[in-house]
């Protein structure tokens, strides 16, 4: 397992086996901290993205745990990386888009985890701000901005076929709409979806019939995190961001485990990864009065083991509870939000005082957990 933590007061990578105590970092960076990382599906090598003083100008580098040997993939001056695939099939082989030959424009390459070899797969006509690859790797979706701030998925059967607009989202639906993923088969796509509705459905689009299929929504809240089986495709759960996070189960042979996972901590959990075989999981919880708790799951007993704390030093301490509330304002609209009272109720002689603390915006929310400044 790995996990990110200060190595002399700088985040980086470390790896140790579940249930042993003897982790190691296997990253060594002294500046600003490694934040984005994952393991390649080998089980050898860990990656991580990096930049330089914030320029965002991220490289992908490659560490090999045998020796700890740290070899950049994208050694290019001034030119960003993004991460566009990474499949277990395919455990060698990762699907990047690089903007090295126009700083515009990102095309896509797929790189060789063995021989580090960059081959382009699809060029960047000029308008494509996201790419979407099948079950095979094959680069079959883009999304594409449109002149009046909105965007077009295009899709094409293959990669010799022709692109088509499949659909247009206008600058307002553009914000909480996207591309998720291809089935396996490749006939349908999975999409976030809010045209013609308050907020983010999650949907199946036929690619064939052009007619789409209402998998999960919510007449108030967006689709948030929407988790798929890694070998069917399929969509396995969705999560709303309400007063808490709620999840819908869409696939019965995983609703005995959230049940199970559901009574191993308070708070509301949140499964971070997934062994090949699908028969563990590690799995975390977030409380509001207290640190982030992290299990493994064995799905064949259903049953978690503790790990450990993000925060240990907070189990320590009884710290107060976050109290979803919401009113009505003066314009009719409903504001929501988060009342932190003191334990003691204050000094006894009246309503103790409140601060009034307003969030950055406006496309942003506050959500319920532990705060530090509360």
């Amino acid at each position: 397992m790995a996990y990110l933590a200060p190595k002399d007061g700088v985040l980086n990578v470390w790896v140790g086996m579940v249930g042993d105590d003897e982790y190691r970092p296997v990253t060594n960076d002294t500046d600003r901290g490694v934040r984005d990382y994952f393991w390649a599906h080998n089980g050898r090598q860990i990656l991580y993205l990096q930049d330089e003083a914030g320029n965002e100008n991220w490289r992908l580098y490659i560490v090999d745990l045998e020796g700890d040997e740290t070899t950049t993939l994208t050694p290019f001056d001034d030119v960003q990386v993004q991460i566009i695939e990474h499949d277990k099939r395919f455990p060698n082989d990762i699907i990047v888009a690089i903007n090295k030959d126009d700083a515009r424009l990102h095309d896509i390459y797929r790189l060789d985890l063995t021989t580090h070899e960059l081959t382009q797969i699809a060029k960047n006509p000029g308008n494509v701000t996201a790419w979407l690859v099948d079950w095979n790797l094959d680069v079959r979706g883009a999304t594409a901005a449109t002149s009046e701030g909105g965007f077009e998925f295009m899709v094409r059967d293959t990669v010799d076929s022709d692109w088509r607009t499949v659909v247009t989202w206008n600058a307002e639906d553009a914000l909480t709409s996207g591309a998720l993923g291809f089935s396996r088969d490749g006939k349908s796509v999975y999409l976030l979806d809010s045209r013609d509705a308050n907020a983010a459905r999650l949907v199946r689009l036929d690619l064939a019939r052009s007619a789409t299929q209402v998998l999960a929504e919510d007449p108030t809240y967006d689709v948030s995190e929407v988790m798929t089986h890694p070998d069917t495709h399929e969509i396995q759960m969705v999560s709303f961001v309400k007063a808490r996070t709620e999840y819908v189960v869409l696939d019965h042979t995983i609703a005995h485990d959230v049940e199970a996972i559901r009574g191993l901590a308070a708070g509301d959990f949140f499964i971070y990864d997934r062994t090949h075989a699908d028969d563990t999981w590690l799995v975390g919880f977030t409380q509001d009065n207290g640190p982030v708790s992290y299990y493994v799951y064995d799905r064949r007993e259903r049953r978690g083991s503790f790990m450990f704390y993000n925060r240990s030093a907070l189990a320590d301490y009884e710290l107060t509870e976050s109290k979803p509330i919401s009113f009505r304002a003066r314009d009719g609209l409903t504001i929501h939000g988060y009342l932190h009272v003191p334990q003691n109720g204050g000094d006894g002689a009246g309503p103790p005082p409140m601060v009034l603390n307003v969030h950055g915006g406006p496309w942003h929310r506050d959500t319920w957990g532990y705060d530090p400044e509360s």
